[in-house]
């Protein structure tokens, strides 16, 4: 074993156990609680655009990237476009590494605001960049992502719009099939699940209507049908809980499915 594999390993024994340690849980959880209130997640950019994600998850998309290497990226939510921005930016960095330097990253979203747009597109890291403004659920959207997304083999999808239980498990229903396998669906902000009932502002979504709920929705129904990809083979993923244990605070957890 070369010091580099005996390291690795070490770090997977390690994730491991702070992921089975309760009392490291909870001061993570407590942690995330306090800072809500403060809007923590709302405080950072990539590349000068607002990104609203935790670091951490930052990095753990990061990886995902990295280690899929997919052809495209496709998300739900754009909002100011920092997410947008950073998935084409590891992207960019990945082709310089020899992978696909046609990369590229679909952004959806229902309200793409005339200045947000504006910024993400005159980015100098706009051009593996497209948008296409709709509800992310409508035929005509879905539609158009599919055709877009014909001409890609490696696909991941973030789901990171509406965060109610319906609306994520209708995306779940209509973007995970289009996942390559051995790739990832990301579903942000399951942590409402776990979140005390006051935390936030009133939003359409809560606790057991939430996108948590959507994904054990999703897969119990995908156990019982045996769905098909777009690829022709049956659908299954599963929740890949050693990043969630890696990252600790994330606001995805149980949200992290894979393709099997």
């Amino acid at each position: 074993m070369s010091d580099h594999e005996k390291f690795k390993k070490e770090c997977v024994e390690e994730i491991q156990k702070q992921g089975a340690d309760p009392e490291l849980k909870k001061l993570t959880q407590d942690w995330i609680v306090k800072a809500t209130e403060y809007k923590y997640s709302y405080h950072f950019d990539w590349l000068g655009r607002p990104i609203i994600q935790h670091p951490q998850d930052m990095i753990g998309i990061q990886r995902l990237l990295w280690t899929v290497r997919p052809d495209l990226v496709i998300e739900t939510g754009i909002a100011r476009g920092g997410s947008l921005i950073f998935y084409s930016s590891i992207l960019e960095l990945i082709a310089c590494c020899g992978g696909n330097k046609e990369a590229m990253v679909l952004g959806i979203d229902v309200d793409i605001r005339e200045h947000n747009r504006k910024e993400i597109i005159s980015h100098p890291m706009s051009k593996r960049i497209e948008m296409i403004q709709g509800s992310s659920i409508t035929k005509e959207t879905h539609r158009s992502v599919s055709e877009y997304a014909k001409n890609y083999k490696k696909i991941l999808v973030c789901l990171d719009s509406n965060h109610s239980h319906d609306h994520v498990l209708e995306e779940l229903k209509l973007y995970a099939p289009l996942v390559s396998k051995g790739s990832y669906c990301v579903v942000f902000d399951t942590i409402i699940e776990d979140m005390p009932d006051d935390s936030g502002p009133v939003r359409p979504w809560s606790r057991s209507n939430s996108p948590k709920t959507a994904v054990f929705e999703y897969l119990k129904i995908l156990d019982e049908k045996k769905n098909k990809a777009v690829d022709g083979e049956v659908l299954s993923f599963r929740i890949d809980k050693a990043i969630e244990n890696q990252l600790l605070i994330t606001v995805a957890p149980d949200g992290f499915l894979i393709r099997n």
